[in-house]
């Protein structure tokens, strides 16, 4: 009997087009490796642009137009909602929160970036709405946003994280979600709160970088028995962030990289 393929989802985040620090032929090489993938869905979680300009969104749009999967879930990040880059996000990009159902998964987006601020935030307002989302039946549930729920280690000061972080994690563990994927700190990594996973994707076209860290994506494979988050280099391989179970939510989780803290603004 053939294996089964898993429901595979390719996490992208923080491209800064428009940013010295920006390297096009990284972007170019993870969106190869994501179409010879062929996933499922691609999530790109946020920081398409650097100053939220116009000319910057038309880039990060043609870039992502050339990602050949049907199912592109994007959302802004803090450097698109500067000097009123979510105009320009909704006319260029698409909605700046969505949901998805495909294959048994549930996929929530949401903006959770504050106009001309680094911080982010949920809001009170749309916690009903995004339980009510997640409430039909799905095998899987997934939450999507760019701030990180929980501080990163490896990043210096935290600062930065979604206001209402607390009660966002609440609402998401009653709607019964099983995986958050964020970004904004460059620095892969991956948590286990109770049921759910949090896991935070590196940037994947910056050498704005922190310590050791490297340019990367992240790969999410969901199968029915085991889920696996393996964090991919451009033009270079992959490791394994964590595994998990989603009927038991045990887990394993890779050591690491050992890498340099540091602070400074994202």
């Amino acid at each position: 009997m053939a294996e089964v393929r898993p429901f595979v989802i390719a996490h992208l985040s923080d491209l800064h087009c428009g940013s010295p620090y920006f390297v096009e032929n990284l972007l170019q090489r993870a969106i190869m490796e994501i179409n010879a993938l062929e996933p499922d869905v691609v999530v790109c979680s946020g920081d398409l642009t650097t100053f939220g300009y116009k000319q910057e969104y038309r880039q990060a749009r043609d870039y992502l137009g050339r990602l050949e999967c049907p199912d592109v879930i994007t959302v802004p990040g803090n450097h698109d909602s500067r000097n009123v880059g979510h105009v320009h996000f909704e006319e260029l990009i698409g909605p700046r929160s969505s949901v998805l159902h495909k294959a048994g998964i549930t996929f929530v987006a949401v903006d959770s970036s504050e106009p001309d601020l680094d911080n982010g935030t949920v809001g009170r307002g749309r916690y009903p709405w995004i339980e009510e989302q997640f409430a039909p039946p799905a095998d899987f549930r997934v939450f999507v946003l760019h701030h990180h729920l929980l501080p990163i280690p490896g990043t210096g000061r935290e600062r930065n994280v979604v206001h209402d972080a607390g009660d966002t994690l609440e609402v998401l563990q009653r709607a019964n979600v099983n995986l958050v994927l964020s970004g904004h700190k460059h620095v892969p990594y991956a948590w286990r709160l109770e049921d759910l996973f949090v896991v935070n994707a590196g940037t994947v076209s910056s050498l704005r970088l922190r310590g050791h860290t490297r340019p990367c994506y992240n790969i999410v494979e969901v199968g029915p028995a085991e889920v696996g988050v393996y964090r991919k280099y451009p033009f270079h391989g992959r490791e394994r962030l964590i595994r998990f179970s989603p009927e038991t939510a045990e887990y394993e989780k890779q050591s690491p990289p050992p890498h340099d803290s540091a602070s400074g603004r994202q």
